[in-house]
């Protein structure tokens, strides 16, 4: 298999160089960017597998980076920031990012997370051919596709968006717990907070309720517990 593309975005020359190194070390493909606007068009231009991404860029910030990149791509995203409280890390993940790392971080541990997300994402691709298209009413998911339409239009989801949702539509009506959410969907190697898995839904929901009428959410809270697909109900 090719080695991954992937493109690490930071203001901060010393750190990319750092960043850089460690993942050319480990046979991955890197390129490198200095600001918002520069990491957009190379994005566009290598089509990376995985984008590094700080929170704070000079000319558009990292929030703004991974939403215009989810808006034109299914890139995986792994968000930097200095910033130590969780609301501020849970702002980039709301727009789409894959896991996050506080400044100062060790070199080590994201290359850890790299094959952590990298591993996830072969991991869905072998599997594809083993999982069946799956129908509810006017909601369609195709996992060879990575597409889900509903009522004939295409909903756009990330990675992880989809990922989660077809996790959830192979068992209608059962009732997950954000922590087997997690294994199943972000792997045993993730070590971020649970709460991911809270935003990830929010805006897996909101989209998908956007995508059409429905007369209840597909994705439903079980509060105090976790969450369920109720299929067959748009």
């Amino acid at each position: 298999m090719d080695a991954a593309t992937i493109l690490v975005v930071d203001d901060e020359q010393p750190i990319v160089d750092l960043v850089a190194s460690y993942l050319t070390a480990e046979g991955y493909a890197v390129h490198r960017a200095l600001d918002g606007p520069s990491a957009l068009s190379l994005a566009r231009a290598i089509r990376p597998d995985l984008v590094i991404l700080d929170v704070m860029l000079p000319g558009l910030d990292g929030v703004e980076v991974c939403r215009r990149l989810h808006q034109e791509t299914s890139v995986y995203v792994l968000m930097l920031t200095a910033r130590t409280d969780e609301v501020d890390k849970l702002i980039g993940l709301s727009v789409g990012a894959d896991d996050y790392m506080t400044k100062p971080f060790s070199p080590r541990e994201l290359v850890a997370r790299v094959k952590a997300i990298m591993r996830r994402a072969r991991a869905s691709v072998d599997k594809v051919s083993e999982r069946p298209v799956l129908q509810f009413g006017a909601l369609s998911i195709d996992p060879e596709r990575r597409e889900v339409k509903c009522g004939g239009s295409t909903i756009e989801l990330t990675p992880r968006e989809f990922d989660l949702l077809y996790a959830m539509a192979s068992y209608p009506g059962r009732v997950f717990t954000r922590e087997e959410l997690l294994q199943r969907v972000w792997g045993p190697d993730f070590s971020g907070i649970d709460r991911v898995v809270d935003v990830h839904v929010g805006t897996l929901r909101r989209k998908i309720e956007e995508g059409g009428p429905s007369e209840a959410p597909v994705v439903q809270t079980v509060r105090g517990v976790g969450y369920k697909f109720v299929g067959g109900q748009r």
